[in-house]
């Protein structure tokens, strides 16, 4: 992706490497689902990426933790 290529010539830290593998991770599987991706906080992981479609309608929980959404790019309506 355009984020991580420029951020690879800069020196980042470990919570700002773990965002981008998230949000890279959210940008690829965009292309192969028909649902959103998003970003989320871990306490654990720092960053972790999960589809809309394993979840359904998001928890107050977990929709309070989502710092970043890519849309889905596959559409099956025309």
């Amino acid at each position: 992706m355009i984020i991580s290529a420029v951020l690879a010539t800069a020196t980042i830290s470990n919570d700002q490497a773990a965002y981008v593998a998230a949000l890279d991770r959210a940008h690829a599987r965009s292309y192969h689902s028909y649902f959103n991706q998003h970003v989320l906080t871990d306490t654990e992981a720092g960053y972790i990426t999960i589809d809309e479609g394993d979840y359904g309608a998001l928890s107050a929980q977990l929709a309070e933790r989502v710092i970043e959404t890519v849309p889905s790019k596959l559409c099956d309506e025309i």
